[in-house]
């Protein structure tokens, strides 16, 4: 019979946030894939549990995956852990999870701390709507891509970002988004833990004259649906009604349907639309 996968969440913090079922699957287990071996170590030796330790991580993933999905098929119980939070959230253990549903091994969660969660519940931000991007791309085209994107998106974004990184990522997403609100928050359910809220303006000069400690959550403020349509109404004012219908048929929509969308959009009758579009105007 093969073994189980255990997905299991650690302290992002406060070692006191470890779960009384993780540390009996700690001890349980027959091995424990880990992030950072010598991280993982120090957490064991503090709940004195000793247990053989196998790396598993973003650059190792192609050579480690095999060898832990071959000690699984043997019947071994592995545990996989990150650095800190729930194991495949920003990090290669969805792949491992992935690979293990394919072959039908067990794959089960002891759920943990997760950063950006807590960050948001923290930050005072919307949580009923929210995007979670993790880090931004590092390629540039890949990076504009998320960016633009989010210029009109109206649930509540979190990211990820690393202090040297802080100051730039801020200032790319107010090129992209505006002047909008926004929430970082660090050192989360440590000592110094802080949640610093302001335009991205205030916070992009605040981390100009202090610098960034620790690992961020930023907490973005979504677009405001009024000023999506007050955006869209000027584009429609700029289009003719042929531009305006032929818009929502490059979208898909049949003719009818589009001309009607058009006269909703513009407030107007479709029987005026239709006379004007197949008026060629």
């Amino acid at each position: 019979m093969y073994g189980t996968l255990y997905l299991c969440g650690t302290p992002i913090g406060n070692l006191g946030d470890i779960t009384l079922r993780v540390l009996e699957i700690f001890k349980s287990c027959d091995i424990i894939a880990a992030e950072d071996t010598r991280n993982t170590l120090k957490l064991l030796n503090h709940f004195g549990i000793e247990k053989s330790l196998i790396s598993y991580h973003e650059h190792n993933k192609f050579t480690k995956g095999p060898v832990i999905m071959e000690r699984l098929k043997d019947g071994e119980n592995v545990t996989l852990v990150t650095d800190a939070g729930m194991p495949g959230i920003s990090d290669p253990g969805t792949d491992l999870v992935r690979e293990c549903l394919k072959e039908g091994i067990p794959v089960t969660s002891a759920p943990g701390p997760t950063a950006f969660a807590t960050a948001l519940v923290i930050s005072g931000f919307d949580s009923r709507r929210f995007v979670f991007e993790g880090f931004l791309p590092q390629d540039k085209k890949e990076k504009a891509i998320v960016l633009k994107s989010l210029r009109d998106e109206t649930r509540t974004v979190i990211f990820y970002e690393a202090p040297h990184r802080l100051k730039a990522t801020l200032e790319e997403i107010y090129k992209a988004v505006g002047n909008r609100k926004c929430a970082c928050v660090r050192e989360i359910t440590k000592k110094y833990e802080e949640v610093k809220t302001g335009n991205l303006d205030y916070l992009i000069e605040y981390y100009s004259e202090n610098e960034p400690r620790g690992e961020f959550v930023l907490i973005i403020e979504g677009a405001k649906y009024e000023d999506i349509r007050e955006k869209e109404i000027k584009s429609w004012e700029a289009m003719s009604v042929s531009e305006h219908v032929g818009m929502y048929i490059s979208k898909g929509l049949d003719e009818k349907e589009a001309m009607k969308q058009a006269a909703k959009d513009r407030g107007v009758s479709k029987r005026d639309i239709y006379s004007v579009f197949k008026g060629g105007r």
